[in-house]
């Protein structure tokens, strides 16, 4: 019980590693906010509650994210709002069985480590990838000239203590946005408080959800929300380990709160906890702090959000989605060490996630089938 009682903290590093996450994060919130026609002020206060709610129990860099196979499904389909609350009720109720029943604690006994390495590889791949094709070139040359002034004080000042590079990036994007890209007035116009109305999701949404979203998602969220994330907090925090079941149990509880209340589906992400690492979190803090971001934008901006999107440039978001990409692929590196057949496993699935339809759902299973096969010696790979 002491390890999670690990102190806060709120200095420079913290709110540096508070942005680690941003890239990923606020471009699917505002994706499913316009297409899915959601309120926008409860989107964000609901986001900004889950990570206060997570900072303070895990205490370390363990932040919160829009879950990325529904909201996909979502952006691209065109799925309304009814049908994304009834799936995050009913991927929080399917969560909530697994975890009461143990059945995640079996999924996690029987997933070989290296499978799980390359599920951060193929999310790393994914994230850099992500970051490279879409949010640096979003704005042309200009945004082209912002990310690299973003990216050489990313290169300068990563991992200093006392000139956090997170802080001087998003200072530069704050500037770029304030000076050719906001529009004050109508930030003014739409300024004022709002609070969240309750609302209670519909049977058939429930079930339709899980169908469409929810089912989709699981194999995902089994493999980078629940075994990669408890990875991830072994690798960086030795002395404080997670159990998936754990993990799962907030996975779902946040999951059983967003819909009544018009949140985004959530899931805890070993993505975002390395990016939060990378920029200088280091306790619950810097998650804390980001929540608070969004907390605050929908408590006394949202009226106006069409213009608050500008505050954080696209290719801004882009350095920083790069860099927490680049962590997740270095983790593979320990894999390397081992076995060399198990190594190329590894790099299979995280090709396999990045590559193929329902990748993560591929690559896991081919992963656990094919380490399963090396190891009785009944497959070779490698010399």
């Amino acid at each position: 019980m002491a390890r999670s009682a690990a102190p806060l903290h709120f200095d420079r590093n913290e709110w540096a590693g508070a942005f680690g996450d941003i890239g990923t994060d606020f471009p699917l919130l505002v994706g499913l906010i316009l297409t899915a026609g959601l309120e926008a002020g409860d989107a964000l206060i609901l986001f900004g509650l889950m990570q206060l709610l997570t900072g303070f129990v895990y205490r370390m860099p363990l932040p919160v994210q829009p879950l990325k196979a529904m909201a996909a499904l979502v952006i691209t389909q065109k799925l309304g709002g009814d049908l994304l609350f009834g799936a995050g009720l009913a991927i929080g109720l399917a969560m909530l069985f697994l975890t009461l029943t143990g059945l995640i604690g079996v999924a996690a006994r029987l997933t070989p480590r290296n499978v799980v390495r390359g599920v951060q590889f193929g999310l790393g791949l994914q994230l850099s990838l992500l970051a490279l094709r879409e949010y640096v070139p979003a704005e042309g040359g200009g945004g082209y000239a912002l990310a690299i002034a973003g990216f050489v004080l990313t290169v300068a000042l990563l991992g200093h203590r006392r000139y956090p590079a997170a802080l001087f990036v998003m200072a530069l994007g704050l500037i770029y946005a304030a000076a050719l890209k906001l529009d004050w007035g109508a930030v003014a116009a739409g300024a004022g408080i709002h609070l969240p109305q309750p609302r209670l999701p519909e049977a058939k949404s429930v079930w339709a959800g899980f169908l469409v979203l929810a089912l989709p998602q699981i194999p995902l969220s089994l493999a980078n929300s629940i075994l990669a994330t408890r990875q991830v907090a072994e690798d960086f925090f030795p002395d404080r380990p997670l159990s998936v079941q754990r993990i799962a149990l907030t996975y779902s509880v946040m999951n059983l709160i967003n819909p009544f209340f018009g949140g985004v589906p959530t899931c805890h992400g070993s993505g975002g906890m390395a990016g939060h690492y990378a920029f200088g979190g280091r306790t619950g803090g810097s998650v804390v702090l980001y929540g608070a971001i969004y907390l605050i934008l929908g408590l006394f901006l949202s009226g106006s959000f069409a213009e608050v999107i500008h505050l954080f440039p696209r290719p801004i978001l882009g350095v920083m989605l790069l860099f927490e990409g680049l962590t997740m692929l270095a983790l593979v590196a320990e894999t390397a060490a081992g076995p060399r057949a198990e190594f190329v496993v590894a790099l299979l699935v995280g090709l396999a996630c990045v590559s193929l339809p329902y990748g993560y759902v591929i690559g896991l299973g081919v992963g656990m089938a094919l380490t399963g096969l090396i190891r009785r010696g009944w497959v070779r790979l490698g010399s």
